[in-house]
C-alpha cells in the first residue's frame, strides 16, 4: 500500500524560505507523476507542481521561478523549496502520486483529482 508522509511546513515571514519533504513508501512502479498540492482555507484544492519519473517538472504560474520541486530516488523522498514567499502560498500542502506519468491523462496541475495517492498535508504559514 502505498503511503505519502509529508514534513516541514512551518510560519515564516514573508520573503522567507521552507522545503518539504514527502516520504513514499509501498510505492512499485516504475513509472509515476508524483506532484505537490495545496489547499487554501476556503479555497478549491490546486496543482503546484509535479515531476515525472525522467525528471521533467512543471509549475503552476503562481510558483514558477519561486519553488522548485525535486527528488531524491535514493531516499524516495519528494522535495519542494520554496522561496520569496507571499502570504497568498498560505495552505495546507499536499503530495500525491500516480503511476501514470505527469504527461499523459488529465493534466495533474489543472485537475487535482487525477493523482490517486495523498498524503495528509502540511500546513504552511505566511505571515507579512
Amino acid at each position: 500500500q502505498v503511503q505519502l508522509v509529508e514534513s516541514g511546513g512551518g510560519s515564516v515571514q514573508a520573503g522567507g524560505s521552507l522545503r518539504l519533504s514527502c516520504v513514499a513508501s509501498g510505492y512499485t512502479s516504475r513509472s509515476y507523476c508524483m506532484g505537490w498540492f495545496r489547499q487554501a482555507p476556503g479555497k478549491e484544492r490546486e496543482g503546484v507542481a509535479t515531476i515525472d519519473t525522467d525528471g521533467s517538472t512543471r509549475y503552476a504560474d503562481s510558483v514558477k521561478g519561486r519553488f522548485t520541486i525535486s527528488q531524491d530516488s535514493a531516499k524516495n523522498t519528494l522535495y519542494l523549496q520554496m522561496a520569496s514567499l507571499k502570504p497568498e502560498d498560505t495552505a495546507q500542502y499536499y503530495c500525491a502520486a500516480r503511476t501514470l506519468d505527469c504527461s499523459g491523462g488529465l493534466n495533474p496541475l489543472r485537475y487535482y483529482y487525477g493523482m490517486t495517492y495523498w498524503g495528509k498535508g502540511t500546513l504552511v504559514t505566511i505571515s507579512s
